[in-house]
């Protein structure tokens, strides 16, 4: 039994390994940027340790520089986080009969390359048993989590000596490209994304990036809408 579980983890290691192209850049920049808006070392870290995604950081981080109230902070980064409320829903059937402190473990690491793998893997092979998923999930998450903590890190100390040509920033619109672009198979899924970049566009005058949070909003209410209309005519 155990040696299955290893090679399940070792298998979502390698899954989770291409990954490490865009991670990199992304935590160093999220070091740079931190120490930059005034963060100290530990507030940097505290942030990539407990919040562990990235998009929402950054969020956050931007909207602290521009000195806006928490409750639009809290707000913003919620917003963005709410993709992860759809991964949760999206594994439940996969990792719901695991133990809790199991599942508590899957919910810290459940990041959007770790999704992404795993949901794949669980429906190439759904004869896994639970103690293989589980194994597989956490083995994605293994591979990226040293470096994310590492490199955000390195960005946090030695982040002014990196030149600027290396333009990091590109890490940030890359990854999630290469995790969602993917996943873009179904009308609700395009007209999800259209509405949010539309509407993220058309608002992107207002105050603390409000915007974004009327496009996110606005997004899941037409995927789901074009979804139901879809199952009716089916």
């Amino acid at each position: 039994m155990y040696p299955r579980r290893e090679k399940a983890f070792l298998r979502g290691m390698r899954a989770g390994a291409p990954f490490l192209l865009v991670i990199g850049p992304f935590a160093l920049l999220f070091g740079v940027v931190g120490t930059e808006a005034g963060l100290n070392l530990t507030q940097v870290m505290g942030f990539s340790f407990l919040v562990v995604a990235g998009a929402s950081q950054f969020a956050a981080l931007q909207l602290l520089a521009d000195n806006a109230p928490t409750l639009i902070v809290l707000a913003t980064a919620l917003a963005v986080n709410l993709r992860l409320a759809m991964y949760s829903a999206s594994l439940a059937p996969w990792l719901g009969e695991a133990p809790f402190w199991k599942r508590a473990l899957a919910a810290y690491a459940l990041v959007d390359q770790a999704y992404a793998v795993s949901i794949l893997e669980y429906e190439r092979r759904p004869q896994l048993p639970i103690s293989e998923r589980l194994s597989y999930f956490f083995g994605s998450f293994a591979i990226l989590a040293p470096f994310w903590y590492l490199l955000t890190l390195i960005g946090a100390i030695g982040g002014a000596a990196i030149p600027p040509e290396f333009a990091l920033d590109f890490a940030v619109p890359i990854t999630f490209l290469a995790l969602f672009a993917p996943a873009l198979r179904t009308l609700a899924h395009l007209a999800a994304a259209l509405t949010s970049i539309l509407v993220a566009l058309l608002l992107a005058g207002l105050p603390y990036s409000t915007g974004l949070l009327v496009a996110a909003a606005l997004a899941m209410a037409v995927g789901s809408l074009v979804e139901v209309l879809v199952e009716r005519r089916r």
